[in-house]
């Protein structure tokens, strides 16, 4: 009797822990978005805690499962609003330290709540609330899916999606159907939109690349080769990429071209199973549920001065991802960087954003006098539907002007302008003589792709992203067969090798023949493999731009400053050449003319 009494109150007791654990995981989840979303040392902490809390729930309940069951009436969908939880602390803190890897470990989470069904019998508890998180979960599920490229996972979970809303409008017949109706038209069109250019398998099936450069994450595969000097000094450490394109396809507050440019700057993930973080190992273990291992320490890798084996471990740039900020967001996102930036470290800031046009018609200061570009822009705050801000006074409260960038220029810069008023950002001066260098999409395109690049993405940051797919698009090729696709890809490589042997050779060219063929500041960022790889793709695109017989006129060709070499690189015959021999390849050398357009 004694002992049956002993058994009671181990059982009560492991259901306290439990009850006690799942509150303390509750708090310190809810408290993760009062941490300030800028800097690196103010959050690593409450992380680690966080981690902890999470992987001591995880690892009790499924030791307890049988006493769980009984005495608590822990029921499935509780298991997957856990894992769904501990899914969510990867993805975020995937977002905190860009490093990929931990976007693996959230998909293996996601995954798992999938595959047994945690969320089966959310409908029949009659709680609207539950349907909601189910709803949610699946919205989160398709994002990280997105993210890894994962695309024909992201069709079944489309799909999947679409009968839960229909199920929970049916059911419950509940005030926000209308906004689950538009999360779900949004997602089909960002779908649509991300597709530009079909890659077909034998069985004529489209299929997503992940290597050979089809826009993939930057790998061994697809870093351009580099001719090493003493000058290439820097690495890029901070990354703020903006997204305020007021009509581009979007999910989840990314827009396309953030989507686009984040994945290019970063590598390819490894393995989780490789991960020694990773609380997913043992998928297949009791309930082929994740089993919590090992967790992030306080010092979590990815994060800033975390050693391993002695170096620093950085696999990936740190950047921050805004949608449509204010200016005032923005200004303090990029002293952030500034501020973060180790010895040696660039800062990039990459902007897609709608025009704000200057009305003076004879402007003296070219930092706040020739308009800039719009950050927050609402749809019913603008004239015409809210496309720009042409018409309107060039003093806009949310416009980043050229001149608001001045003060960040004391340290190594590098930034890129996807806008229709883009040229603007080209007379930045350099007083503090850092390296600096500004890449600015063309202003224009020609009518035949205005309406698709204003809502599938832009045409400039789909070169810098894919190179191929880029030029496929400009030339009406809707879809390639996977073989012919590899094939043109090989001649992609050509011309990015060929470049890089280019710009290196006008750097020699310089020191032995006292020529200033190549500015200081490219050779400087030209070491940096994602910096490398932006440069290059850039010369593709003017290259390509100026022998395509469509985009006649400086306004629908890219821009940078300093100016690269026209007839050293730009120009150069070899270049031209091969981009001739991959229009032949693809069938569509007649939108390509014998040589460049005059302006």
């Amino acid at each position: 009797m004694v002992k049956m009494e002993s058994t009671e109150e181990q059982d009560r007791k492991l259901v306290l822990e439990f009850c006690h654990l799942l509150e303390k995981s509750k708090q310190l989840f809810n408290g993760l978005r009062d941490l300030p979303q800028y800097g690196h040392r103010q959050w690593q902490a409450y992380f680690g805690r966080t981690f902890d809390v999470y992987t001591k729930l995880w690892k009790f309940q499924q030791q307890h499962r049988m006493v769980l069951d009984s005495k608590y009436g822990l029921k499935r969908w509780q298991i997957g609003e856990i894992a769904s939880k501990i899914g969510q602390l990867y993805y975020h803190y995937y977002l905190r330290t860009s490093e990929t890897n931990y976007l693996n470990e959230a998909y293996q989470f996601y995954a798992a709540i999938r595959g047994r069904a945690y969320y089966s019998r959310a409908a029949k508890e009659d709680r609207p609330d539950l349907m909601v998180k189910k709803l949610r979960y699946y919205a989160r599920f398709i994002v990280v899916c997105l993210l890894l490229k994962k695309m024909k996972l992201v069709r079944e979970l489309v799909t999947e999606l679409e009968k839960q809303i229909q199920e929970y409008t049916n059911t419950y017949e509940p005030e926000d159907h209308l906004e689950w109706s538009l999360v779900l038209e949004e997602i089909k069109g960002f779908i649509k939109a991300e597709a530009a250019v079909a890659v077909l398998h034998a069985d004529s099936n489209p299929i997503i690349l992940s290597h050979s450069g089809s826009g993939s994450r930057l790998s061994p595969l697809t870093t351009p080769p580099c001719e090493r000097s003493p000058h290439m000094t820097l690495s890029l450490q901070e990354i703020l990429i903006v997204g305020s394109a007021c009509e581009q396809a979007k999910f989840s507050e990314l827009t396309m071209d953030m989507f686009r440019m984040l994945q290019t700057l970063e590598r390819e993930p490894t393995e989780s199973a490789t991960n020694p973080l990773s609380m997913a190992h043992g998928l297949h273990g009791h309930d082929a549920s994740p089993a919590a291992s090992r967790i992030p320490p306080y010092g979590v890798p990815g994060s800033k001065g975390y050693m391993e084996n002695g170096r620093h471990f950085r696999d990936n740039p740190h950047k921050y991802l805004l949608y449509k900020p204010s200016i005032s967001q923005l200004l303090v996102f990029l002293a952030s960087g500034f501020k973060e930036l180790p010895l040696g470290g660039a800062l990039l800031l990459y902007m897609s954003a709608d025009g704000c046009f200057s009305t003076t018609k004879h402007p003296e200061d070219f930092g706040y006098e020739l308009g800039g570009l719009a950050t927050s822009v609402k749809r019913d705050s603008v004239d015409g539907g809210g496309l720009s801000c042409r018409g309107k006074s060039y003093k806009e409260n949310h416009c980043l002007y050229p001149g608001d960038l001045y003060p960040f220029t004391r340290r190594p810069m590098f930034i890129i302008i996807d806008s229709d008023n883009s040229f603007v950002f080209q007379h930045i001066p350099r007083y503090f003589g850092q390296p600096l260098v500004v890449l600015m999409s063309p202003q224009d395109v020609p009518p035949a792709f205005q309406a698709d690049v204003q809502h599938h993405g832009s045409l400039f940051t789909l070169f810098l992203h894919s190179p191929l797919t880029a030029l496929c698009y400009i030339c009406n090729v809707g879809d390639v067969p996977i073989h012919h696709w590899e094939r043109c890809q090989t001649y992609v490589d050509r011309f990015i090798t060929e470049a890089s042997r280019l710009v290196t050779r006008c750097r020699i060219d310089e020191i032995e023949q006292g020529i200033g063929f190549i500015d200081s500041s490219y050779v400087q960022f030209f070491g940096d493999d994602f910096l490398r790889t932006l440069i290059l793709r850039f010369v593709f695109c003017d290259v390509v731009l100026r022998l395509h017989r469509g985009f006649r006129g400086r306004h629908m060709r890219p821009r940078c400053e300093p100016p690269l070499p026209a007839n050293e690189l730009l120009e150069h015959p070899s270049l031209s050449h091969i981009i001739f021999q991959l229009a032949s390849a693809l069938d569509v050398r007649g939108h390509f003319s014998e040589g460049p357009e005059c302006d």
